[in-house]
């Protein structure tokens, strides 16, 4: 993973093409009758713009030269009330569905690429994701979640201790839960410096899974997306920050790719 990526200014554009080359590989591989579609859900909130008032504080009229001359006595100010516009902004999100068609179509597996409004509270996002990871759970459809974000708050359908007290540390993670196994989470473990994995999305019982290199995927959603050019490796810093042995490592490849130069020599 290129932790560059992570960058809220630049994942969303990562996420949707994600969701575009997953949607492409899937559909490569799948039997008749199944198909994989994107679908979105959409949501509004208030946006982050500036904000300020929609109408004049006006000061109140001085009172003209012939007016009674004002008592000593303090009185409360008292100011108009104003108008604070806080404009509302449409956000939508993709996801990818994978149906079967034998005679009225079904809703097989549903995959999701996590982003940041799924791991961040206080918005409309992580609360519809997560009622959707509810309803999905409850249903006969399987889930994969790939999340690809180090920063926010664990969201995958797999809680966090169980998944570190199997797997061990890790900065990255799929989750697969097939519904005909309801209580077994499958988790894909990833470090920042390890190879993304090969991950099976499973189909109706019987009918296997369909493999998905996902390093190829990012491999490629980088090269056709340009991020090389817009990406300020050079003097940039990863958000959210790594690790000191984290940061050399990144360092170390960027020297490797070209990126950033030589090393001085000691």
């Amino acid at each position: 993973m290129d932790p560059f990526l992570e960058d809220p200014a630049v994942f969303p554009d990562l996420h949707d093409n994600l969701i575009a080359e997953l949607r492409n590989a899937i559909n490569a591989q799948l039997p008749p009758p199944y198909y994989a579609r994107s679908a979105s859900r959409v949501w509004v909130e208030p946006s982050q713009g500036r904000v300020g008032p929609d109408v004049n504080v006006l000061r109140p009229e001085r009172a003209g030269s012939g007016a009674a001359p004002s008592s000593p006595v303090a009185t409360a100010a008292t100011r108009p009330p104003v108008v604070v516009r806080i404009p509302l902004e449409e956000l939508r999100e993709s996801y990818l569905d994978i149906y079967a068609k034998p005679g009225d179509e079904r809703l097989v597996t549903t995959i999701e690429v996590l982003s940041l409004t799924n791991k961040t509270s206080g918005g409309e996002g992580r609360p519809q994701y997560l009622q959707k990871q509810r309803e999905v759970i409850g249903s006969k459809v399987n889930l994969v979640e790939i999340d690809l974000l180090r920063g926010g708050q664990h969201t995958t359908a797999v809680r966090l201790e169980d998944a570190l007290a199997k797997a061990g540390p890790f900065d990255y993670h799929v989750c697969v839960r097939a519904f005909e196994e309801p209580t077994d989470f499958v988790i894909y473990p990833i470090s920042l410096s390890e190879r993304l994995p090969v991950i099976g999305i499973p189909l109706l019982p019987g009918d296997g899974v369909v493999s998905v290199d996902l390093q190829n995927l990012l491999d490629r959603c980088y090269d056709t997306g340009l991020y090389q050019r817009s990406i300020p490796y050079v003097g940039g810093t990863p958000v959210p920050p790594l690790r000191p042995e984290q940061m050399a490592w990144v360092a170390q490849v960027l020297r490797d790719k070209g990126i950033l130069p030589p090393a001085p020599a000691p």
